[in-house]
């Protein structure tokens, strides 16, 4: 009778820290974009590019959400779907962010951009897009919108590839 007891309550024991390890993975993957789980393919970490020197950093799914739901709150006005309505000649793809001076094909240079920003061939400060200041957004955060940009450049079909008419 005893070691029915024990079994009943070890297996409730199981039951439970399952049940708990379940709820754990739900939640986690309830904080993934469906965007970016499917478009962005970031079902994994992913290494993005930080410098100019090949140094790469690695964003979770869950980092790639945040910065897109910081996009969304803060840039998709005139940046919706990779275009420019400011610039439409100059979108977010990859090739047009290689051929901003300095280039904003990465993690620092894009970064930088947020926090003082300037025209696209670095010879004066915009006006057009807001400056973000450190006490507006942290370092962490900016880097995640940066690596959102970056990754949908790289991977989301049609990112920056529709020019807006004038």
């Amino acid at each position: 009778m005893l070691n029915k007891i024990f079994s009943i309550r070890f297996l409730l024991t199981i039951l439970t820290v399952f049940l708990v390890m379940i709820g754990n993975a739900e939640s986690a993957q309830a904080d993934v974009d469906s965007y970016v789980a499917r478009y962005l393919d970031a079902r994994e970490p992913v290494e993005i590019k930080l410098d100019n020197q090949d140094q790469t950093m690695a964003f979770s799914a869950t980092d790639l959400s945040d910065g897109k739901e910081l996009f969304a709150k803060n840039c998709l006005n005139c940046h919706v779907g990779g275009a420019n309505l400011v610039n439409p000649s100059i979108s977010l793809s990859l090739s047009d962010l290689e051929g901003a001076t300095p280039p904003r094909d990465n993690i620092n240079n894009l970064v930088a951009f947020f926090r003082d920003p300037m025209i696209y061939d670095g010879s004066d400060y915009t006006y057009l897009c807001r400056q973000v200041t450190e006490n507006w957004m942290s370092e962490e955060q900016v880097q995640q919108m940066a690596a959102f940009i970056l990754r949908a450049a790289e991977k989301a079909p049609g990112w920056g590839a529709g020019k807006v008419k004038q």
